[in-house]
């Protein structure tokens, strides 16, 4: 596997930087033949030209500097030209820092390749199956535990911490290389699963999930990298198809799982269970990827960006988990996150303005393309993560299934999503045509969610199953694809920023998914309680468990039942114009050709606001 994680200024560094402004027949040309004129450059030349090409307007005079800016602004063709040398800048900054081999690379042995790819799976299968292995046992876990109205903190302290790193992760891949970063977080994960599966209290358990998200957020976004940096996007679409797979089947098993474990072994073994594989991912990962080139210099860290950054996401989950449930809507603490969340999402764009090293550059955010799919990737995932969240509890509850049985229910969805990535991607591959594809997702996911609205305590489980898939198959139809669209709009050099940047946006949806969904669900839960159970009941939502609700008599265990339904199902309403507008969002679409090669120029200029 040559060419992965390399790090350090060589010579391919210009050569990197000049293949972010040429056309890309130039840059395929240059990968196959970089040393067809003569004798290698002088190291010191080259940094100098590095150096220059990172900031062409450095040495112009401020009069003529000004005098450039007054053109672009009335001259469309000099705006984009502008947006293409600003892409040649951050192309520069990135081949400084050594991420993308200077021609494309090409492992001696398709083994290679396929090593590589199986390791970076099991990373991911560990990071995705962490997301949904307690869906089935959180009634018992909180039963055991206690503390019904924090059970959606069991999610959301995983997304949330996951969410914040993502970014980072991503940045310190490009600037240190990825393989040790891969071994940090899987270790970091692993101490979280053991915080987890020893946790003595509700809070010792969400501290553990917390710090498995610390971990489990560089996992993805490490994997999505890394397959870029050895296979070019007209050929990953296939693999981003199996990658998305992983994700459906890690879905479909954590349930199962999670369940199997409460009936057998007890909830605290579905923890332990993680350590093992996450072991094995760290063998794959040191054995499988190659050590990044030491560096002489040590570039700047946005620490800023990532405090502000860490501010603004933390303030916006916490009053959106807290309204309505701990905190009125309208009270001083939720007004003032919100407050606090605008100031610091202000700040940050301020300090990434002016970072050496931005961990998400504002240049991403002038490309049209790159703006529609993150923010329909980030309303597909709100509505998947609210609905995997909490179905699983539902069943159990409503229906009155085991818990393995209820990990059973959420196969129909999976199986939807496992379907259309993979042949999505592979349809991607051979026809290079795309654009139909987030289109459908968004109208067929709008019509699943209006099926599942519709869910009542008599629905048969084999109308839920349909209705299920139903929802599986639309956001399988876009899911992987947002993502290998973004991938082809940037150069190269950028890739692993713009993949992180898209991924970051994501799990915002995934986060205020899974805190809405909780937050709407308990407050009207506990309306319909209060409202329907006498007071001499004394029946607390703390203890609202399947094992406390089969001890009931008939009256009481049907209240809570329906209560439960008409709590929980109408919220899945509440996602479709959310989708309606990603739909809308996803016809403006440019379709521009996958490229061919690993080291493209991308569509910076092309697609701008």
């Amino acid at each position: 596997m040559e060419g992965v994680d390399r790090t350090g200024t060589t010579a391919a560094d210009e050569a990197r930087v000049r293949e972010a402004a040429e056309p890309e027949t130039a840059a395929s040309g240059l990968a196959a033949n970089p040393r067809a004129k003569g004798a290698a450059p002088d190291p010191s030349a080259e940094q100098a030209s590095v150096r220059q090409s990172a900031d062409p307007l450095a040495d112009q005079p401020a009069g003529r500097s000004g005098a450039q800016s007054a053109k672009r602004a009335d001259d469309p063709s000099a705006a984009e030209q502008a947006a293409a040398e600003r892409a040649s800048e951050l192309a520069a900054a990135s081949a400084r820092q050594g991420d993308v081999p200077a021609a494309e690379p090409k492992p001696a042995r398709k083994r290679g390749v396929a090593a590589v790819f199986a390791g970076l799976l099991l990373a991911m299968f560990v990071s995705t199956l962490s997301e949904t292995v307690t869906a089935t046992a959180l009634p018992t876990i909180v039963g055991d535990l206690g503390g019904v109205d924090h059970m959606q903190w069991v999610t959301t302290a995983y997304i949330l911490a996951s969410t914040i790193m993502m970014p980072i992760y991503g940045k310190l891949g490009d600037l240190f290389g990825r393989k040790y970063l891969f071994i940090v977080a899987l270790s970091v994960f692993i101490v979280g699963s053991a915080t987890c599966g020893l946790a003595p209290s509700m809070d010792g358990l969400i501290a553990g999930r917390a710090v498995e998200g610390l971990g489990g957020g560089g996992l993805i976004i490490l994997a999505q990298a890394t397959i870029a940096d050895i296979i070019p996007p007209r050929q990953r679409g296939k693999y981003m198809g199996v990658m998305g797979s992983v994700f459906a089947v890690s879905t479909v098993v954590g349930p199962l799982l999670g369940g199997w474990f409460v009936q057998v072994t007890g909830w605290r073994w579905l923890f332990a269970f993680n350590i093992p594989l996450a072991l094995l991912a760290i063998g794959a990962v040191a054995f499988f990827l190659t050590n990044p080139e030491r560096r002489d210099d040590r570039p700047p860290v946005d620490v800023g960006g990532m405090m502000a950054m860490a501010v603004s996401v933390s303030s916006l989950v916490l009053a959106t988990a807290w309204g309505g449930t701990l905190y009125p809507w309208l009270s001083w603490q939720i007004i003032g996150l919100f407050a606090l969340f605008v100031v610091a999402a202000v700040a940050f764009v301020l300090v990434e303005r002016r970072a050496k090293e931005p961990i998400i550059p504002m240049l991403l955010f002038k490309n049209r393309n790159f703006v529609v799919c993150t923010i329909t990737g980030m309303f597909i995932m709100l509505g998947m993560m609210g609905t995997v969240s909490y179905l699983p509890t539902y069943f159990q509850i409503v229906d009155g299934l085991a818990p393995e049985q209820a990990g059973l229910m959420t196969f129909p969805m999976m199986a939807g999503v496992l379907l259309t990535a993979v042949s999505t991607g592979f349809l991607a591959t051979k026809t290079g045509r795309y654009k139909w594809m987030p289109i459908a997702s968004c109208a067929v996911a709008a019509v699943g969610f209006v099926l599942l609205s519709r869910l009542t305590p008599d629905t048969s489980l084999l109308m839920t199953g349909v209705f299920l898939f139903i929802l599986g198959f639309g956001i399988g139809l876009g899911q992987q694809i947002l993502v290998l669209i973004v991938q082809n709009e940037f150069p190269h050099a950028i890739v692993g920023t713009a993949t992180a940047a898209n991924n970051f946006f994501r799990q915002i949806g995934s986060t205020l998914g899974a805190s809405l969904v909780g937050a709407l669900f308990t407050s009207r839960l506990a309306a319909d309680l209060a409202a329907q159970l006498p007071r001499v009941d004394n029946i607390s939502m703390n203890r609202i468990t399947p094992q406390f609700i089969d001890h009931l008599s008939g009256p009481v265990r049907d209240i809570i039942t329906t209560a439960y339904s008409d709590a929980l199902v109408p919220i899945f309403l509440y996602v479709v114009p959310l989708l309606v507008v990603g739909f809308l969002l996803m016809l403006t679409l440019k379709e521009n050709p996958l490229a061919k090669s690993v080291n493209h120029t991308g569509h910076v200029s092309d697609d701008s606001l």
